[in-house]
């Protein structure tokens, strides 16, 4: 009867413990399935995302140069007509991520910073100069310096980022969808997305 219970016993024990070692393989199988998914995401959202706009400005460009003991003045204007492609966007292939399969998290470290390009397209009119004062490459630097600091004013008065994070965080919301979906957490540096809403609301640095 002894030896009966005690068989009983070493059968019961090596039974849970092919049992438990199965398990854990198939958790180990199923947490790198998981993993090798959302890493296939990441590298579906990794792609360059642009949000585009035009812009017009007229500004007046003017010098005067005083010669001859200030006596005599020269004098060159012009007027300048700016039409201006601007583009604002997120170069989703930096983001930086850290996969932790033993806690489920999946960790954004970094978000690359917006990036804003300006192609503008000057037309000149009604220019005038004096002979001692000509227009030279100075000059035209230095429009194109007024010009592109007037732009990003208007970029900054427009809606363009704005509307260039919203879609950045549309193709975060992928992979918060996919985590959230196989019981997974996911977060942004210290802050841990519970839902879309906490995703949209992401103070972005």
């Amino acid at each position: 009867m002894v030896r009966f219970l005690a068989g009983v016993i070493v059968t019961l024990v090596l039974v849970l413990t092919a049992w438990f070692l199965f398990s854990k393989k198939e958790e180990k199988q199923e947490i790198q399935y998981h993993s090798a998914l959302i890493q296939q995401q990441i590298n579906q959202v990794g792609k360059l995302i642009v949000t585009e706009g035009q812009f017009s400005q007229v500004m007046s460009y003017g010098n005067t140069r005083k010669n001859y003991f200030d006596i005599f003045s020269a004098n060159k204007k012009a007027l300048v007509i700016v039409n201006a492609k601007v583009t604002v966007g997120y170069d989703l292939r930096k983001i930086q991520t850290d996969i932790d399969e033993a806690n489920r998290t999946v960790r954004i470290t970094n978000i690359p910073p917006p990036e804003i390009n300006i192609y503008p397209d000057l037309s000149y009119y009604d220019v005038t100069q004096d002979y001692f004062n000509k227009f030279g490459a100075e000059d035209y630097n230095k429009i194109k310096d007024t010009v592109h600091k007037m732009m990003e004013d208007k970029v900054s008065q427009s809606n363009l980022k704005d509307d260039a994070k919203e879609r950045l965080l549309n193709e975060l919301s992928k992979i918060y969808i996919l985590t959230n979906s196989m019981g997974w957490t996911l977060a942004y540096e210290e802050t841990v997305i519970t839902n879309l809403e906490t995703l949209q609301q992401l103070e972005l640095k």
